[in-house]
């Protein structure tokens, strides 16, 4: 199986600390993000890895470079200009489409779950897009989903000023080819949120992780991340 980093953001909310580090390349503990993601997909089977780039793509090109050889090979796409998320998963069509299934992470999330049981939920239901779910004590911030008994997504909204659960999306996707047929053709910045998961309604499942989980995006939340993460 495939996966897809997401990791090129400019990490805007964590300056200073990003101006001078890439926040992929941000430490937990003793390892940086990047790493605890290449440590899980290796868990689960992954044998090859993207990770796209753009803020400080010079540090992220040279830790993989410097990384010891293992089972997951690991390639990089670099984004002068950002694609936003959709963007870049369409633009690296080619790499992904001829896989049954791959995997789409967010690398600014942290989690210990055991993401083999999100990948038996996609496949047992032959599902088109899976979405990995957390629950949020602020739902205003997030992509919130309403889901039915078996999993499948009835609701999606993001960032909704009158959220109708607490269940957020974690930007950990299962995907199979026929995303690319969900992705807009449009001009500029193409995001998951906005511009596809709305559009899969009907063909959407959610599956809720069972673990830490944290989006390290703002200095309290990797303060929290770093006191509570145990790997």
């Amino acid at each position: 199986m495939k996966a897809f980093l997401l990791a090129a953001g400019a990490g805007t909310r964590l300056r200073p600390l990003t101006d001078r580090m890439p926040k992929c390349l941000i430490p937990i503990g003793d390892k940086p993000l990047l790493e605890i993601w290449f440590a899980q997909l290796e868990k689960l089977g992954v044998d090859e890895a993207r990770v796209n780039t753009h803020h400080l793509a010079d540090q992220v090109a040279a830790y993989v470079a410097a990384r010891p050889p293992s089972a997951l090979r690991v390639s990089l796409f670099h984004e002068p200009e950002l694609l936003g998320s959709a963007g870049t998963i369409h633009a690296n069509r080619a790499w992904l489409e001829n896989e049954k299934d791959f995997l789409i992470v967010y690398a600014d999330n942290l989690t210990n779950a055991d993401l083999s049981g999100l990948v038996r939920f996609h496949r047992d239901r032959r599902a088109e897009f899976t979405l990995a779910l957390f629950r949020t004590p602020q739902p205003r911030e997030c992509g919130i989903v309403v889901r039915a008994a078996d999993g499948q997504v009835l609701e999606f909204q993001e960032k909704p000023d009158w959220p109708k659960s607490d269940w957020a999306n974690a930007g950990i996707y299962m995907a199979g080819p026929t995303l690319f047929d969900a992705i807009p053709a449009k001009v500029g910045v193409c995001d998951f949120g906005f511009d596809v998961l709305p559009r899969l309604l009907g063909r959407l499942y959610a599956y809720p992780l069972d673990g830490f989980y944290c989006d390290v995006g703002t200095p309290e939340r990797l303060e929290y991340a770093r006191r509570t993460w145990r790997g």
